[in-house]
């Protein structure tokens, strides 16, 4: 970790709401009237440091300290976005549920909808201790038979979070009925009001998903953006927090999967702006079909149609990216390096997206 800043005021975090008011762009914090909420839900007094972790494009995610009380907040990015996006409101109660029900998630210690604290909504959760892996792997991480087990323990936390009951608060959390239809017509929607250019593979995928949507075996909990890199752990193979739960819904599980084997880097595949834990291609560990095995040995799942689903995540992968990208464009992500490269990337991401349905298409997983 690098170490927490206490710096003067600078275009993501400012000092009073005045300040705020005249930057040329909202700021991320605002840290009188934070001060001010943190004391009213009991955190200790003290100055307090701040530090962004995580390595998230739309949500942002801070480590705050204050009177030896550490606790992270989580709000969404700057505007504008859709109305119904970034709902930091619904994630919380989204934790909230799931770890009820025994799901390894941070606590979740306050919501505030109230926008004139740092600009937007936000939540405060607990501080967890742990290891999320990324492009590099910690020490105590580093040999295969670590690795493996990092891999095997996310794909098996993944299992049990798909066989949690549907009941009392995670009944609520959405309407599992005709779940990859919804995703196929929502994101064919938002295509057009995301992109300033013509993809045409884009639309074709739309209509070729459509066309050829698998029956959903059951219904479980989806997290939606189930990957390593949302991922905490105490050692290889002991995960004590599953993180970013903005997506989660009820829906199909094998979504899940398909976006974890999306998402994963192995040698000898073109990479694609998702391959976000580039060290899984690092020799002796498991590789891609390993995932899906293991996930259907821990479930009974038939995952004969995964490629269908890897194609969804892909395809989905690329309207969104697509989003950052116009922001970019548009000059709402100033320095921005990750948007950039979506030049390439996304016309990259509908390729990977197109292969994988293909590869359904054709009998293959």
């Amino acid at each position: 970790m690098s170490a927490l800043l206490t710096l003067p005021d600078d275009v993501d975090v400012v000092r009073t709401p005045l300040v705020a008011a005249a930057a040329h762009r909202p700021p991320l914090l605002i840290l009188d009237t934070l001060g001010a909420y943190l004391d009213t839900v009991g955190v200790p007094a003290g100055e307090l440091s701040w530090r962004r972790i995580g390595d998230g494009q739309a949500n942002i995610t801070y480590e705050l300290r204050r009177g030896g009380a550490r606790l992270v907040l989580r709000r969404g990015p700057r505007p504008p976005y859709p109305p119904s996006a970034h709902d930091m409101q619904r994630e919380a109660r989204v934790i909230s549920a799931v770890s009820a029900a025994g799901v390894p998630a941070p606590a979740v210690i306050a919501v505030c909808a109230d926008q004139s604290v740092i600009g937007a909504p936000f939540y405060l959760m607990e501080m967890l201790d742990g290891e999320v892996v990324t492009d590099t792997l910690p020490q105590g991480f580093d040999s295969p038979a670590a690795g493996t087990a990092m891999v095997h323990a996310a794909v098996d936390a993944l299992a049990d979070l798909h066989a949690v009951p549907l009941t009392g608060a995670v009944a609520a959390l959405g309407r599992p009925e005709g779940y990859l239809a919804r995703q196929v017509r929502r994101f064919a929607e938002l295509w057009p009001l995301n992109t300033r250019r013509e993809i045409p593979v884009i639309d074709g995928l739309a209509a070729r998903l459509a066309a050829s949507v698998p029956e959903s075996a059951r219904a479980s909990v989806v997290h939606g953006d189930y990957r390593l890199g949302n991922l905490m752990y105490a050692a290889p193979d002991r995960l004590i927090a599953i993180l970013d739960w903005e997506m989660a819904t009820l829906g199909d599980p094998l979504a899940d999967l398909g976006y974890l084997v999306a998402t994963y880097s192995e040698p000898g595949r073109e990479p694609t702006p998702m391959d976000l834990t580039p060290v899984t291609a690092k020799p002796g560990l498991p590789r891609r079909h390993d995932l899906a095995a293991r996930y259907a040995e821990r479930t009974g799942a038939d995952v004969s149609a995964l490629a269908w689903y890897e194609a969804l995540a892909l395809w989905k992968s690329a309207i969104f990216c697509e989003a950052i990208h116009t922001r970019w464009i548009d000059g709402q992500r100033p320095g921005d390096d990750f948007a950039p490269t979506l030049t390439d990337g996304v016309p990259r991401l509908a390729d990977a997206a197109d292969r994988a349905l293909t590869r359904f298409e054709e009998g293959g997983r």
